[in-house]
């Protein structure tokens, strides 16, 4: 379907942001991504918000990624949604029957039939054109938001830790005889933390997370009664025309208050044998994983463990970049590396066993990935981490934290890089 389009010049873009999120609230379906003005190579928009689906694809694992290829093929259109972790079972011959509290389905997507991208001190509306004479409306009713809301107190919640400190340093070191008898390289292996009988406010638990962390891949996601608020760091995928870029993060260090601390806590993590084995092991896989797709002799490094600073920590981001055809279906490149490395191990195959054995939490959404395609067949998506997840219905609010387990890793030490990655978390949610 065709959309109109109109483009509005704002004065206060941070304040027009904030109005259109609050605006959003109104509609069953909102996808709303923020960069949080954070500039790199490969950003397109510093906001991009879609609400109301007009279509929609909603699906468990089997057959996924065809019912995808085929709605994708057919809308030509711009799709938002998820593609989560438990998709591996329609790519490889794996199950997920660990515990689920989220009750998300495991593939949904919508076309929106309205849409904003906000760059600079612009703002542009494409509305499907069942709804263009709502565009001038629109825009007048979002500059008159309120932008600041008196939240309401919820009850209190009680965070609980699926996995106890004494039962992960256990299943750690079991990781670790599986990787000393050479089954595996490394592995992400994650624990959850979730609150029964939970209500909390989904905007306002998104914005506090998104404050203290300010991360390029922030994403406030609603379906209905599901909610993702998500303060990612991590590219998983994107296609720019015949370009494929993958940015893995492996690597993390603490930030400090002190500048000459934080600068030296950048240079160890820089100079970490350890990290750097990490990330490399997944760049590795990642090259593999996108070779499938590629024309012959296009996959590259651009550039191996750089050094990227944000609010909470340092990491270590590497960006692997392809090229392909012109008939490659986007889906397809998809998933021949889905889920993505960074959160699997290597090889992936062994690992993603070996996670579904020691892992108690089917991870669903967490460690899949938010995003959309366009009407031109490109795509950007997330890696869903430093995320909480929440079921109105169920009244069930979980996150999930992990680390990359390799032969030089301690299950202590891990146990603490978890605890680092759930602090922000905990710190929203109290």
């Amino acid at each position: 379907m065709l959309r109109a389009s109109k483009v509005f010049t704002i004065e206060n873009p941070q304040e027009f942001k904030m109005k259109l999120l609050h605006w959003s609230e109104q509609f069953r379906e909102v996808v709303f991504l923020d960069s949080n003005q954070y500039h790199q190579k490969y950003s397109n928009y510093e906001v991009v918000l879609a609400v109301d689906a007009f279509t929609s694809i909603k699906t468990d694992y089997y057959n996924a990624f065809e019912d995808l290829h085929q709605y994708q093929s057919k809308t030509q259109d711009w799709l938002f949604g998820y593609l989560s972790y438990d998709l591996k079972n329609d790519t490889e011959a794996l199950t997920s029957k660990n515990f689920d509290g989220l009750a998300f389905p495991d593939l949904f997507f919508f076309q929106p039939k309205k849409l904003f991208f906000l760059k600079e001190n612009q703002v542009e509306l494409q509305y499907l054109n069942l709804c263009d004479d709502e565009l001038e409306e629109d825009f007048l009713a979002i500059s008159n938001t309120n932008s600041i809301c008196d939240f309401v107190t919820l009850r209190e919640i009680k965070i609980q830790q699926r996995i106890s400190k004494e039962a992960y340093l256990q299943k750690v070191s079991k990781m670790l005889e599986y990787i000393h008898h050479g089954d595996i390289y490394e592995a992400n292996f994650c624990m959850e933390f979730y609150a029964e009988n939970a209500a909390i406010n989904p905007l306002e638990i998104y914005q506090k997370l998104n404050a203290i962390s300010q991360p390029p891949f922030a994403v406030y996601f609603k379906n209905n009664h599901q909610y993702l608020l998500s303060a990612s760091p991590e590219r998983y995928l994107k296609k720019e025309g015949a370009k494929v870029i993958s940015q893995p993060i492996k690597g993390t260090a603490r930030r400090n208050s002190d500048p000459i601390l934080d600068e030296q806590s950048k240079a160890e993590l820089e100079n970490n044998p350890k990290e750097r084995a990490e990330n490399i092991m997944i760049v590795d896989l990642v090259r593999n994983d996108l070779s499938r797709t590629a024309t012959k002799g296009s996959v590259e490094v651009e550039e191996l463990c750089g050094i990227y600073t944000f609010k909470q920590v340092h990491q270590m981001i590497s960006t692997v970049v392809s090229q392909v055809d012109i008939t490659t279906s986007p889906v397809e490149i998809i998933k021949t590396t889905f889920p993505m490395g960074s959160m699997t191990g290597a090889p992936k195959i062994s690992a993603m066993k070996i996670i579904e054995e020691l892992e108690e939490t089917k991870r669903g959404l967490y460690s899949g990935a938010v995003g959309y395609f366009t009407p031109h067949g490109d795509f950007d998506f997330n890696v869903v981490i430093r995320s909480i997840l929440y079921n109105v219905k169920n009244q069930y609010v979980s996150f999930s934290v992990g680390s990359a387990i390799t032969s030089e890793a301690t299950p202590e030490g891990e146990y603490e890089e978890c605890m680092l990655k759930a602090k922000a978390l905990f710190e929203v949610l109290k």
